[in-house]
């Protein structure tokens, strides 16, 4: 597997994070129904890999661009049933793969 340059990761991350402040319009549940992973889950996997430098709250406001309750009074929306059972389907198989990986098989 090819390896990603350090600084080439930290521009694509950049991106990312702009491109999901630019679209308040895609709510988390479905960006973890469909991709595993939402802004909160990367907002704590900077705040993980900072080793406690950068507090989980600084690190979602960092991502939101605003306070994360801020962030949901403006944006976020009631989910539905549908949308939270995706989520449900989607964190079951985020497990399931985290599983078969550490055993060797993914």
């Amino acid at each position: 597997m090819a390896e990603i340059d350090d600084r080439l990761a930290a521009a694509a991350f950049h991106r990312l994070v702009e491109h999901l402040r630019m679209r308040t319009d895609v709510q988390n549940v479905d960006l973890m129904g469909v991709a595993g992973f939402c802004r909160n889950c990367l907002a704590d996997w900077l705040s993980e890999a900072s080793e406690g430098a950068l507090p989980k709250d600084q690190a979602r406001e960092a991502v939101y661009g605003m306070p994360q309750a801020e962030w949901k009074a403006r944006h976020q929306t009631e989910a539905s049933p549908e949308q939270l059972a995706r989520m449900d389907a989607s964190v079951a198989l985020n497990e399931r793969l985290r599983a078969e990986r550490a055993s060797g098989g993914g």
